[in-house]
């Protein structure tokens, strides 16, 4: 899968131990739109999709992750690599660890029925809503809005980003 582009801080120590978790997203566009989990604790817009366990391909771990967080179903057969953003950083938890994650991003479409989330504690808390959104409010809402002490900014940056660049290759 192509390198989209990456996110390093080099506020690490390149000799510190290295946490690692890749995590596999959906961009689901429809009529101009995308389908998009609103965080509305922190008022912002990400992908959705997330970590891939031990034993799960990147394409299960995306299928999974898209049904539980957002209730959405993929078209097995619709998942197109779209590419991956690769990550750097002092882990926010241990001033020791670097955390390095991978996210890889698929095109995909979805089953016109949906499902009940299943969202984990810190998802409900962060008050976890899927929007099918037009472009300009996600731009908007990511790039203006007071997102408080947001859990990462990197993840605003980094899917801000990657939806710029689906709509651009998708309009090419």
């Amino acid at each position: 899968m192509r390198l989209l582009f990456e996110i390093d801080f080099k506020d690490y120590n390149p000799n510190w131990k290295i946490a690692s978790r890749p995590s596999a997203r959906a961009i689901i566009i429809k009529d101009n739109k995308v389908y998009m989990i609103h965080n509305k604790k922190y008022d912002f817009y990400e992908f959705p999709g997330g970590g891939i366990e031990e034993d799960e391909s990147m394409k299960d771990a995306l299928i999974r992750e898209t049904k539980e967080e957002a209730g959405l179903i993929i078209k097995v057969d619709s998942i197109k690599e779209f590419g991956y953003v690769h990550r750097a950083n002092k882990d926010i938890y241990d001033n020791e660890v670097t955390f390095v994650q991978d996210n890889y991003y698929y095109l995909c479409d979805v089953e016109d029925i949906m499902i009940n989330q299943s969202l984990s504690e810190r998802e409900k808390e962060d008050g976890f809503i899927l929007e099918l959104v037009d472009f300009n409010t996600v731009f908007n809402v990511n790039k203006n809005n007071d997102h408080g002490p947001v859990f990462s900014p990197l993840i605003i940056e980094r899917d801000t980003k990657v939806l710029e660049m689906a709509i651009e290759f998708l309009n090419k």
